[in-house]
């Protein structure tokens, strides 16, 4: 077996914060569908069943006190042709999360994955499978930088705004912003591994191997 490729001469493993201030921001501008009503759960259920590789990441309540901790609030799904936004706290959509992150035809890609499984299953119940850590796909091909952020400055030559990280995940109407930075996190995760697929990075595990947290 041929050894597994490294990354390229010609592609940084990291990326300072001058060069990543002269990026253009960019967020995602396609179809985000907040699922409200039944019809976008279908819509939603349809859709990712048809995907073979879609971007996945949460988000949370932010902890500000000693001690304090919350469950994510909101999954955010990122497939061909939208980005679907489900709250957690509609436990109708708990069915077609869980079959997604069962389904081993499915590739789901994000970063520090393990620690959003771990507070996921304290939501609703799931066996992962075919989960693809972007964190760790970096650092086994050399990176120094491995949010997703930064790989997105490196690999994608955009830059995402971080605006609206800290806000109320678990208010039951987000605003436009919160929307937009949600979106575009899940997303980028999914075009990272579209990146890393194109440049052969991701040879070094197989995609239908689960990859550890970062």
């Amino acid at each position: 077996m041929d050894p597994a490729p490294t990354a390229e001469p010609q592609i940084p493993r990291s990326i300072s914060r001058e060069d990543m201030a002269k990026l253009a921001i960019r967020r995602y501008e396609g179809r985000v569908c907040l699922v409200a009503a039944p019809g976008d759960l279908e819509e939603a259920r349809a859709d990712l069943r048809q995907e073979a590789i879609v971007g996945l990441d949460t988000e949370t309540r932010p902890a500000f006190k000693k001690g304090e901790s919350h469950l994510p609030a909101l999954v955010q799904v990122a497939t061909a042709r939208a980005v679907y936004l489900f709250q957690l706290r509609r436990t109708e959509v708990f069915p077609v999360l869980a079959e997604l992150l069962s389904e081993p035809r499915i590739v789901k890609a994000g970063v520090s994955l393990k620690d959003d499984l771990r507070a996921l299953k304290q939501v609703f119940a799931f066996e992962e499978k075919n989960m693809l850590d972007l964190g760790w796909v970096a650092r086994s091909n050399g990176f120094g930088q491995t949010g997703v952020r930064n790989l997105a400055g490196i690999l994608l030559g955009l830059r995402i705004p971080k605006g609206t990280k800290t806000s109320n995940w678990a208010a039951r109407d987000l605003s436009a912003a919160q929307i937009a930075y949600a979106a575009t996190d899940a997303w980028a995760c999914r075009e990272l591994y579209l990146r890393f697929q194109s440049l052969g990075l991701l040879a070094a595990k197989a995609p239908g191997d689960a990859a550890p947290g970062g």
